[in-house]
């Protein structure tokens, strides 16, 4: 039988979102929670009954999101902050915002990030600088700022969104491959030091997956979906929804006894060795 490249072409099944114990009343404060996959996992946490604190740079952005999710979880808690990850003192802020509110921070969602894909001999110092404050730098300022509270109250878990290009390499990448793995790399340090305080700390390193980004740069013809899909072995892109479970599980009862771990979602991509 012979096998087409059109056989690796694949499409999502339809989305069955599963239940996670130890969910319900947790307060989580979710950075970079107004767009993209932080958005979804803001409606997930919120499907489980937790308590959210959306904290982004986008102010308008940030209202949107707190009335799509109350239109679609009524009664859900929210409160929201404006703040950039890349100032240590706007974290604090949120974290004390957060606790105002709520009294305390059980889960951070570490979402806040951006893309930077330029060749390595066109990468400016600006450039080089702007994704390792943001994708590095502004995830441990959350997770120090939200650490603080963990290890004081003994309990809580950080989960940071990397990518499967912090466990893979790429070119026109480099330095945000370089944050990524960073980012897992910092994760791991913060578990060993911080799990006899019982904080967990684990990443998400979703692959390509259908954020409303990824559709504009299709749409721009800046990524060609075909040869995408043809390259992940399953066959189709992820969905924010699919990223939101991980970080659900994550979070849940059900990981109780996983910390340190980087747990990728890319349909087979670093897998597969090609």
């Amino acid at each position: 039988m012979s096998i087409t490249s059109n056989s690796r072409i694949g499409s999502a099944q339809p989305f069955n979102p599963a239940s996670f114990a130890g969910i319900a009343g947790k307060v989580v404060m979710n950075t970079g929670a107004a767009n993209g996959i932080g958005l979804h996992m803001a409606h997930g946490f919120a499907r489980h009954g937790a308590r959210l604190v959306l904290v982004d740079i986008d102010a308008s952005a940030l209202e949107a999101a707190r009335a799509e999710l109350a239109q679609a979880w009524p009664g859900v808690e929210i409160e929201t902050c404006e703040a950039s990850i890349t100032d240590p003192e706007a974290m604090e802020r949120a974290c004390v915002k957060a606790e105002g509110r709520f009294g305390g921070i059980d889960i951070l969602l570490n979402n806040a990030g951006i893309s930077m894909n330029k060749p390595a001999l066109e990468l400016t110092p600006s450039d080089w600088r702007r994704a390792i404050d943001i994708d590095l730098s502004g995830v441990f300022f959350a997770a120090q700022a939200a650490g603080r509270r963990m290890v004081r109250q003994r309990s809580g878990v950080i989960i940071s969104t990397a990518s499967m290009w912090g466990l893979a390499s790429s070119s026109r990448r480099v330095a945000y491959c370089a944050a990524k793995a960073g980012v897992v790399s910092l994760t791991k340090s913060l578990a060993a030091e911080w799990a006899e305080y019982n904080v967990r700390v684990n990443a998400v390193c979703p692959g390509y997956t259908r954020t409303a980004l990824v559709d504009s740069l299709i749409a721009r013809n800046a990524l060609d979906q075909d040869a995408l899909m043809q390259r992940t072995p399953l066959g189709r892109l992820g969905t924010p929804q699919e990223m939101a479970e991980v970080a659900l599980f994550l979070a849940s009862d059900s990981a109780a006894f996983i910390t340190g771990h980087a747990l990728v979602s890319d349909g087979g991509w670093t897998a597969d060795g090609f």
